[in-house]
């Protein structure tokens, strides 16, 4: 592959160069390195594309499982859409102020040559820095239909917002 080649609006230019189906029996859209070739034309198309610069970030980055975050004056609730998972499938841990959930997902159809699939496999995890005065020792989860919830109560008389007077400087 040539460096021209990796350039989007130089791609379709014919040249006699060597390819991977002329030097071997594969079909040349099945061979291997073709794909791989294919799959980084199409990132690199993707990327300089004028609208794909336009996308916000989590369209174009999505991140599973999505999660909810809701503060109040007396508690934290963390809510993850976790579906087609049990409460075995997923870890929760604290630690340093920082909320974890991990899992994995696996396929029941380990058939994959019979069609296509959108749908998410494989490990996750997700990190959530928690506010100031969230208990930690006293955070609890409950795993209901799917969305794992967490709720973590904020520690009593802790105030997090101390005003400081100021004075005049002495000249």
């Amino acid at each position: 592959m040539a460096i021209k080649d990796l350039i989007p609006w130089r791609r379709n230019e014919t040249s006699s160069e060597i390819t991977p189906s002329s030097t071997t029996n594969w079909p040349e859209e099945r061979h291997p390195v073709e794909q791989f070739r294919r799959q980084v034309d199409r990132l690199f198309d993707d990327f300089f594309s004028f609208p794909s610069l336009l996308r916000d970030q989590t369209k174009a980055f999505p991140v599973w499982p999505s999660l909810e975050v809701k503060e109040n004056d007396s508690e934290v609730t963390v809510t993850a859409e976790l579906a087609g998972l049990t409460e075995k499938d997923v870890e929760v841990s604290v630690d340093n102020g920082v909320l974890t959930i991990r899992g994995e997902k696996t396929s029941a159809n380990e058939d994959r040559d019979n069609g296509w699939s959108e749908r998410f496999y494989g490990s996750f995890e997700r990190q959530v820095a928690l506010p100031d005065g969230a208990d930690d020792e006293k955070c609890h989860a409950n795993f209901d239909n799917g969305v794992l919830t967490i709720t973590m109560p904020k520690a009593a008389g802790k105030s997090r917002l101390k005003k400081i007077p100021i004075g005049k400087a002495n000249n």
